[in-house]
């Protein structure tokens, strides 16, 4: 992973459960990463959730997606 990437981490089933259980919202309402990203962990496999944590002037921002084919 190059320095600038953002930091891109698979969510475990739990913490995915929660998440979607907090939002109120199914996968599939989730915005989508294509599986051939490079930047996903080599673990992640279609349908999983990802937390992307990006970097700004006033601290650390987190993204969700989901993955598909």
């Amino acid at each position: 992973m190059h320095v600038l990437q953002s930091k891109h981490i698979k969510l475990k089933p739990e913490e995915a459960k929660v998440l979607l259980e907090k939002l109120n919202i199914s996968p599939s309402q989730l915005p989508k990463i294509k599986k051939k990203d490079p930047a996903l962990p080599e673990d992640a496999e279609v349908g999983s959730i990802i937390k992307i944590e990006r970097k700004t002037a006033t601290g650390k921002v987190n993204y969700y997606r989901v993955v598909v084919p």
